[in-house]
């Protein structure tokens, strides 16, 4: 009798590889960064080496002296946890709380599980949430565009431009009151706003998704389904009272939607597996970060509506199966 080994997902058919599409990603990555070193000077540098190197060490030492495996660090899969923790953060958090966060993110929501291909929860956002429970005062503490491109800490702190409205209408004010204090659309578009590394510019972003919808790392399906979401919702909700609520535009462009839309929904290991999953998925990413927005304490919603809808990626991949080559089909 001879013994079948299945591995766990991705699933790739093709000259794709695992190793490739990690590095992929990667490169994908390249102009957020350029950009996030270009506001913030050596903080984005160090907060993203700091993150990369911690989850590069954590993922080899728990493959090779808990789990007793082959480590796997060169397939670029602990260098993307780490860059994408790293954008989700302020670029002057204090580098050990990075580290914390790493720790956590691949020893206990990835390699706990058994390492690549079996973590139920995106490791980067699962990190990300866990440091903002524990460190909410430095999470939330947003650095601004730096002046001098050298400094690494003491760079001044202002709100985000979604912490700014949902601030503003708990106070009571409009949108009209509220928009000498937000950022104009070109600022969002080219990242010179306060933030996280990866939040600060939608072009950059953007660049990178059509980079890898292009090489066919990852498909259309999520992150259309999700920001076409966002925009009809937020958009019913803006023509309803514009007062009250922002235009759909300034939606899109603000936050975190983005990178999660393009970066993190998509992960191939924590997101369905059929298209009609994928488009359920973005679907239900899309309804939950504006339910948050909008009406949640916090002012994002994008981490807690990814983390949430992969709790609801198994279910799908069982109820949301393609027919079966050969299968008999009723009329």
């Amino acid at each position: 009798m001879q013994l079948l080994t299945i591995s766990g997902s991705p699933h790739v058919h093709g000259d794709q590889s695992v190793k490739k599409i990690m590095w992929g990603v990667v490169v994908a990555l390249i102009p957020a960064m350029l950009v996030s070193f270009w506001y913030f000077g050596l903080g984005a540098l160090l907060s993203i080496c700091v993150a990369v190197a911690t989850c590069i060490t954590v993922e080899y030492l728990v493959a090779k002296f808990i789990l007793k495996q082959e480590p796997s660090i060169s397939d670029g899969s602990a260098i993307i946890t780490g860059i994408l923790l790293a954008f989700n953060v302020p670029s002057n958090l204090p580098w050990w709380e990075l580290v914390i966060g790493s720790v956590f993110a691949i020893a206990v929501v990835k390699m706990s599980f058994g390492g690549l291909g079996k973590n139920p929860f995106n490791p980067a956002l699962a990190g990300r949430v866990f440091m903002l429970i524990s460190f909410p005062v430095d999470m939330t503490s947003w650095p601004l565009p730096v002046q001098n491109r050298m400094v690494i800490v003491d760079a001044l702190t202002g709100p985000t431009a979604l912490g700014t409205l949902s601030e503003g209408i708990k106070n009571g004010e409009t949108v009209s009151q509220l928009a000498s204090k937000l950022p104009d659309y070109t600022h969002l578009m080219m990242g010179n706003i306060g933030g996280s590394l990866g939040e600060v510019s939608a072009i950059a972003l953007l660049i990178g998704g059509i980079y890898m919808i292009w090489r066919k790392i990852i498909s259309w399906h999520i992150p259309v389904s999700y920001l076409l979401t966002v925009f009809l919702f937020t958009g019913l909700l803006w023509l309803i009272n514009p007062e009250r609520y922002i235009d759909p535009v300034f939606h899109l462009l603000a936050g975190g939607l983005i990178l999660g839309a393009v970066f993190m929904a998509t992960d191939m290991v924590t997101s369905p597996m059929t298209t009609k999953g994928m488009l359920i998925f973005g679907l239900g990413c899309g309804l939950l970060t504006v339910l948050i927005r909008v009406w949640g304490s916090y002012p994002e919603g994008v981490s807690f509506a990814i983390l949430i809808m992969n709790a609801v990626t198994p279910l799908l991949n069982k109820y949301i199966k393609p027919v079966r080559f050969g299968e008999k089909v009723k009329a």
